[in-house]
């Protein structure tokens, strides 16, 4: 089973991801979030979501998503999409690219087709950041429509889809 979870910024999407899965059990956690020693307040916030999670749960931090997932195994939460496909985008030097390289585009279809085939139990955690103003700046609107195509890809391939706001779910599908 496949399930999406989303929402905005502080809108309880990770937690309600959590919940939706076994405290007392295996599970992988794969965190996307990329370190940065230098950023004390980015640390914070990993270390705010890594204390929370269950001891019974592994963190497995690696880029390679897809490949997780089309793995397999225990039960599995993704958090978050959004960080994940910033990485993406970061790797293919999309921000400052005339166009979209085809790069990301082979990666997102990589990690629908895993998700698609996925063979146990994953929750996919995303920010919508559709709801909003258009962005300012030329990377703001390359990230909320990239983002915007993943979410609805992942939706379409998912089992049900929730959208959390201001910490209440709304299932989607």
């Amino acid at each position: 089973m496949i399930t999406l979870v989303l929402g905005g910024t502080r809108s309880g999407k990770s937690r309600h991801a959590e919940d939706l899965l076994p405290a007392d059990a295996p599970v992988r956690y794969l965190a996307t979030a990329r370190r940065d020693d230098a950023d004390a307040e980015w640390a914070a916030r990993l270390e705010a979501h890594r204390v929370r999670r269950s001891a019974a749960w592994t963190t497995v931090e690696d880029p390679d998503v897809a490949a997780l997932v089309a793995a397999g195994g225990t039960p599995m939460l993704v958090d978050d999409l959004a960080t994940w496909l910033t990485g993406v985008l970061d790797d293919a030097d999309a921000w400052e690219a005339p166009t979209v390289p085809a790069e990301v585009g082979q990666r997102v279809a990589e990690l629908v087709a895993a998700v698609r085939s996925a063979p146990g139990r994953v929750v996919l955690v995303s920010a919508e950041v559709g709801l909003g103003v258009v962005p300012a700046t030329r990377a703001g609107r390359l990230f909320r429509d990239e983002l915007g195509a993943l979410n609805a890809a992942l939706a379409a391939v998912a089992d049900e889809v929730v959208l959390l706001v201001a910490g209440l779910a709304l299932r989607l599908k």
